[in-house]
């Protein structure tokens, strides 16, 4: 019998088998590899909300509503943006205490995890402004003296000339500016806290921003040196020349009268 001859492959038989082999092996990547950046940011981005949601039904929603929707006792927080509830909470602001004229300035309850969660869910109940990152409200490189003069066009009315505070009308305060972080006073900026007018980059420029942040340093800060001794809240040379006046000339007729009362009674004597 004659031997039947080996069937011939096709030449581009192994050109097939090697790429189904590959397609095999995508196929078993894309099964098994692990999720995508954006997969997983989005997952992050989910666990934070649902995280902050607890957080809020136990901290929040008594005085702000189940939804955020507000209530007699607290304002709607839709539409209030991450950056003010990163400025709200992360200066102890809230949760308040109790309902007043003004709410201050407290020691902080949650931490910074905690508040990145509770922003999360407040940022998903609607647009609003986005809490900064380091690159924005970083002072370095920014223009100090543009920053003043910002500064005193748009804030000293309210905040002093130097950032140390002041009055304001039916118990409302606007509050010192000593020993805020930059990231506090640019949300503050962003979002326009309490009686604080907002002041978004439409308006107000993130490079304006910076610059009154390096204002603020520069002449309130840690390293801020005062060489004319009892700076006196920075008021001004009439409002603490008027001091002296006052304070200055009442000890020296006091001392007078003193002196005159003492004399007159060993005179007596």
């Amino acid at each position: 019998m004659k031997k039947l001859s080996a069937r011939r492959r096709h030449p581009l038989a192994a050109v097939v088998v090697l790429l189904l082999a590959l397609a095999a092996t995508g196929g078993l990547y894309a099964a098994f590899a692990p999720a995508s950046k954006a997969q997983a940011d989005e997952t992050a981005q989910s666990l934070a909300i649902d995280e902050g949601k607890k957080l809020y039904s136990v901290g929040c929603a008594s005085c702000h509503g189940t939804g955020g929707q507000g209530t007699s006792d607290g304002p709607s927080l839709v539409g209030v943006g991450s950056a003010a509830v990163d400025f709200q909470v992360g200066t102890g602001r809230m949760p308040a205490q109790q309902p007043g004229a003004q709410v201050p300035k407290k020691k902080v309850i949650y931490s910074q995890s905690e508040i990145d969660q509770l922003a999360a869910y407040i940022a998903s109940l609607g647009a609003g402004p986005v809490a900064p990152t380091s690159k924005d409200y970083n002072p370095d490189g920014a223009d100090i003296a543009k920053g003043g003069e910002l500064f005193r066009t748009n804030c000293a009315q309210c905040h002093n000339f130097t950032g140390e505070g002041g009055a304001l009308t039916h118990g409302k305060f606007a509050p010192s500016l000593e020993g805020v972080a930059p990231k506090h006073i640019y949300e503050a900026m962003q979002t326009g806290p309490q009686n604080m007018p907002s002041f978004p980059d439409t308006t107000m420029t993130k490079q304006n921003k910076k610059d009154i942040i390096a204002y603020l340093d520069a002449v309130n800060g840690d390293q801020t040196q005062s060489p004319g001794g009892l700076k006196l809240g920075g008021l001004g040379p009439v409002s603490e020349g008027l001091f002296a006046w006052i304070f200055g000339l009442g000890a020296l007729i006091a001392v007078a009268i003193w002196v005159a009362a003492r004399t007159a009674k060993a005179k007596k004597s």
